[in-house]
């Protein structure tokens, strides 16, 4: 083999390893959601009107967001949500902000009767978001909360 074909040859190799790795770089740039600015409140029912539990978040991905579940439970109760049980748990109302983002709103009202029988003290809520590409993003404590009667 001529000198002259086995540098063409060599160019050739690393030039097709250039792409295959810029190509690699690009597939890999895919991200998970996250979740920013979020707040959680809980407001008691009182004389006769509904109290409420309002969790807000800005969920973002490169993909676009297709939506976010949420948890509340009491942290007396020791439970430890995993991601699988998010699944059917209920969903946010999302409303898209930019091309990346949504804010997301999960709202609960309280009555007073349901009220009484929810554990005083610190609450947890665990959120699981999901992006349009199909990326997924589990927090299993993403806010705090208190509960008082």
């Amino acid at each position: 083999m001529s000198k002259r074909t086995l540098l063409s040859s060599l160019i050739g190799a690393v030039a097709l390893a250039g792409v295959a790795a810029g190509g690699l770089a690009l597939a890999s740039t895919s991200t998970e959601p996250t979740l920013k600015k979020d707040s959680a409140r809980y407001a008691a029912p009182s004389e006769g009107s509904a109290g409420s539990l309002t969790y807000t978040v800005d969920v973002s991905d490169d993909s676009g967001i297709r939506g976010l579940k949420v948890l509340a439970w009491p942290a007396s109760s020791k439970l430890d949500p995993t991601e699988a049980e998010l699944g059917s748990a209920e969903g946010a109302k999302c409303r898209r902000i930019s091309d990346e983002t949504s804010r997301c709103t999960y709202t609960l009202k309280v009555t007073e009767r349901e009220a009484a029988q929810l554990a005083k003290g610190t609450w947890y809520l665990s959120a699981l978001a999901t992006a349009t590409d199909g990326d997924t993003t589990f927090v299993p404590r993403a806010a705090t909360f208190t509960v008082t009667h």
